[in-house]
This record gives C-alpha cells, structure tokens and sequence, in this order.
C-alpha cells in the first residue's frame, strides 16, 4: 500500500468519525436523542473500522509482514 493512501484514510476516518458527531448533534434538535443516534451509527461505525483496520495495518507493517511503499 502506498504512504498516500495511508494519510488519505485516515483522514477519512477522521472525517467519517467527525460527521458521525455533527449529524447526531444537528439531527438530536429535530428528530430527537434514538432517532439521532439511528441516523449517525453508520457514520460512527465506518470510520471506526477503517480506524481499526489501519490500525492492524500498521502493526502488520511494524512486524514486517507487509511494505508501505513510498
């Protein structure tokens, strides 16, 4: 994998992470506190688990298993 797509995701899982919380903060004012929660989940969870996935990658990476191309 290559180092730029290294940062792009994790900027996205920054983003996805960071949405999650501005939709479930924005909907909670009109649609209330479970609806809210149902709506920003799937925000939450993606950006979550591509977090974690980076995660393994870097500890793959670390252990030698895999290379991060330049």
């Amino acid at each position: 994998m290559r180092a730029t797509t290294l940062t792009k995701l994790v900027g996205l899982s920054a983003l996805l992470v960071i949405s999650g919380f501005v939709t479930m903060g924005f909907s909670r004012l009109a649609i209330g506190y479970d609806l809210a929660r149902t709506v920003a989940a799937p925000l939450f969870l993606s950006g979550f688990a591509i977090a974690v996935g980076l995660f393994a990658f870097g500890v793959l990476w670390k252990l030698g298993v895999v290379a991060i191309e330049d």
